[in-house]
């Protein structure tokens, strides 16, 4: 606001001497890119998930662990989830597929499934309460008594409220990110969905906030006096593996086989 506007006489500039030279003007500031003056950071992350009453175990505490990257690590390389949740006042658990995004998990599901639809309509709906796991068996743990028999293991139990995706964007993204959960690269080798085919598929949404995970490794913890037993104790290791990709009966021959599935 100028001075004037303010009530104040305007002020008049001191007159510049005939003999001395004019000031040059300061050279123009050269703005910075707008996108480096304007970006923002992402938050990061913290490195651990908060313990809450739901996550800590009442027991083998010392199984558990927060670890961000742990808990991401056991979600990615599971195909299935089990999800959770109370219909009509009884428990149900159904399996079913998902992927991660940042800190967010994406369930795929029919729009005319009982949970799909008690999730509302991802605006106004409070959501439905659920808990998802998922498990990986690494190995067969053998000890000596049959009470001491164990498996090594990776699970991660997430608690939460699940909300139906409806936005088109956030849809897309989603529906990505379950077909390259399966196979990292297929959704860009494929076609998307049309539209009656998204008018018949639901998704929802789950944050990981109430996150915790639990692993056993190791050998079998027999009793001391147990150890001189002619039985056999150890552990059978557990590994997953993949055979070579069969190509569909009607593929055309000049197809080649993509070299994200030779990479598996």
């Amino acid at each position: 606001m100028s001075a004037t506007a303010e009530g104040l006489p305007p002020t008049t500039p001191e007159p510049t001497p005939t003999d001395a030279p004019a000031p040059e003007p300061a050279p123009a500031a050269t703005p910075a890119p707008e996108t480096a003056a304007t970006a923002i950071p992402a938050p990061v992350p913290p490195a651990a998930y908060t313990p809450t009453a739901r996550t800590v175990p009442t027991r083998s505490r010392e199984r558990a662990s927060y670890d961000r990257e742990l808990v991401h690590s056991i979600l990615d390389e599971a195909y299935v989830c089990h999800l959770g949740f109370v219909r009509d006042g009884a428990p149900v658990v159904l399996p079913t597929l998902f992927g991660r995004v940042g800190e967010r998990l994406y369930v795929h599901g029919s729009t005319g499934s009982r949970p799909l639809r008690a999730t509302g309509d991802g605006t106004k709906a409070p959501g439905l309460p659920v808990c998802l796991t998922v498990t990986h068996v690494d190995g067969l743990v053998l000890a000596r008594s049959a009470f001491h028999h164990s498996l090594n293991y990776r699970s991660v139990v997430v608690h939460g409220t699940a909300h139906r995706v409806t936005d088109p964007e956030e849809l897309r993204i989603a529906l990505d990110a379950l077909v390259d959960h399966v196979v990292p690269g297929r959704s860009a080798d494929s076609r998307p969905a049309n539209a009656k085919e998204l008018a018949a598929t639901a998704v929802i949404r789950l944050d990981l906030d109430e996150v915790s995970a639990k692993v056993r490794t190791g050998g079998p913890n027999d009793d001391p006096e147990d150890l001189a037993l002619p039985h056999w104790a150890g552990v059978v290791p557990v590994r997953g593996g993949y055979g070579a990709p069969v190509p569909a009966d009607d593929l055309d021959p000049s197809v080649a086989l993509p070299g994200y599935l030779a990479a598996l």
